[in-house]
């Protein structure tokens, strides 16, 4: 331990029974080098960025150094993934630190992903490599931009060491910081267990960190499925909004604080397709744009399935309570879905009987290979086009129905201009391999503000050329 004031660190995860993680300390890397530390999240934090860019802070972002108050761990957790039950899976990458809490007077965890091996790595080394990390820090700070609850990057530090995959690659590890890193896994690897006291102690954790408020509630348990429900439906219906595949929606990916969390092979759409995939290990397409809801309610069925033993004394009650609770995300996530297309099309406040004109102009989207994001941008240019005649007076239509006075406006707010483009983020990784953090930078800069693109940044905004789309992305483990 060393002392390092910046960061005040608790750990209320390590406080909780030995079983539910093994104390780790992070694996010292060789020759830590900063990439980039996030000003605006530590500000937002109450950090200071420049204590975390000094040489003691870099060694604290490396693993090199435990700060005082830090008590590093390996979370434990299971999962299905592609819908195969894993008993045990847990962080075999990733050492939780401990807690900071900001001037909002939210504690956030702070994690080191890439960290060395943990009692969870199984065959993996525990290491990541320069890609995935900068892939994770550009897509999940987009994410942040785009107003849609995640996960966030703190820092990013090379290692000064190779990491073997197919070929040797620089290291690198990456700060991660999350209002809590329980997920629907953590509570399906007591629930496989049955350890009915490891889970009282798991729920009443979650509800007293991330919903307080649920406490005084008839059945806290309850209301803390319903509340993951409404916050996974809500979660789900943004990422559509913008074209977004997560890739791996296993249940060890699904943030009980509902964030989005574990930026894998995951991408952006570019021509639509309700069927796109790009994970490389997404064999069946089971978490394909188009299924990502479905998926989200099966994942929150799990979850629903590890709390009925703590819910109601009666265990009929207890099932007839939760089916009603997975069974209203349908109608949850459509309503979350209507409250965040609507603006696409002008329309803030679109009705369910005129959720057709959604459906419509994705079918048109799908067979004329449009862009997603460009297409919602300039929608008046594709609504001019001579296949769009129809539709676009049903829009009009409807624009003045609900009395839309500037629906531009809305439009533009709803719409970004840019997102991270596939061939954006593989060009910046291979050019930070090559050493040139360039376009690492100018990536990060131009989706801070995604709504608002300079002109002398226009080209973000085109699709790939035929020669640059990428059509699968990977992992990285």
């Amino acid at each position: 331990m060393t002392e390092f004031a910046p960061i005040a660190f608790t750990n209320t995860f390590a406080k909780l029974p030995p079983r539910f993680f093994d104390r780790q300390a992070p694996v010292p890397v060789r020759d830590p080098k900063l990439i980039r530390v996030n000003h605006a999240l530590a500000e937002a934090m109450g950090l200071n960025p420049s204590d975390l860019e000094s040489e003691p802070g870099v060694a604290v972002l490396a693993g090199n150094v435990i700060p005082d108050g830090a008590d590093p761990l390996a979370m434990a957790y299971a999962g299905h993934q592609f819908g195969g039950w894993v008993p045990q899976l847990g962080d075999g990458r990733a050492i939780l630190l401990g807690e900071h809490k900001g001037r909002d007077g939210i504690g956030r965890d702070i994690q080191l992903k890439g960290s060395g091996r943990t009692a969870f790595s199984r065959s993996g080394d525990g290491r990541a490599w320069l890609g995935p990390v900068l892939r994770e820090y550009v897509v999940s700070e987009a994410m942040a931009a785009l107003g849609i609850p995640t996960t966030r990057a703190l820092a990013a530090v090379s290692t000064g060491e190779t990491v073997q995959r197919e070929t040797a690659l620089p290291g690198a590890i990456l700060t991660r910081v999350a209002r809590a890193h329980v997920r629907v896994g953590t509570f399906q690897y007591f629930a496989a267990r049955q350890d009915l006291d490891g889970l009282r102690v798991l729920a009443d954790y979650a509800i007293s960190r991330l919903y307080p408020d649920l406490r005084s509630a008839d059945c806290p348990y309850r209301a803390l499925l319903q509340q993951v429900t409404d916050r996974q439906a809500d979660l789900i219906a943004r990422w559509m909004s913008v074209g977004f595949i997560h890739g791996v929606m296993n249940t060890d990916n699904v943030s009980i604080a509902g964030e989005t969390i574990d930026y894998g092979p995951c991408a952006f759409m570019e021509h639509f397709h309700p069927e796109t995939v790009f994970s490389s290990i997404d064999h069946m397409e089971r978490y394909a744009w188009i299924n990502q809801p479905g998926i989200a309610q099966w994942n929150l069925a799990q979850f629903a399935g590890t709390l009925l033993p703590l819910m109601e004394d009666d265990p009929d009650r207890a099932v007839e309570d939760a089916q009603a609770i997975i069974d209203g995300f349908t109608g949850a996530y459509g309503a979350a879905y209507l409250r965040h297309m609507g603006p696409k099309i002008g329309i803030a406040d679109l009705r369910e009987d005129d959720g057709d004109l959604i459906v419509a102009l994705l079918a048109q989207m799908t067979e004329s290979r449009a862009d997603f994001t460009n297409t919602f941008r300039n929608l008046d240019l594709f609504a001019a086009r001579d296949d769009m005649t129809e539709w676009a007076a049903r829009w009009r239509d409807a624009l003045t129905r609900y009395d839309v006075a500037d629906p531009a406006s809305v439009m533009n707010a709803a719409n970004p201009a840019v997102i991270p483009r596939n061939h954006r983020v593989e060009a910046m990784i291979n050019a930070a391999v090559a050493g040139d953090f360039g376009p690492f930078e100018t990536l990060n800069r131009v989706l801070t503000l995604p709504y608002h693109l300079s002109p002398g940044d226009a080209s973000f905004a085109d699709a790939p050329l035929a020669s640059e789309v990428v059509e699968r992305t990977f992992c990285g483990t």
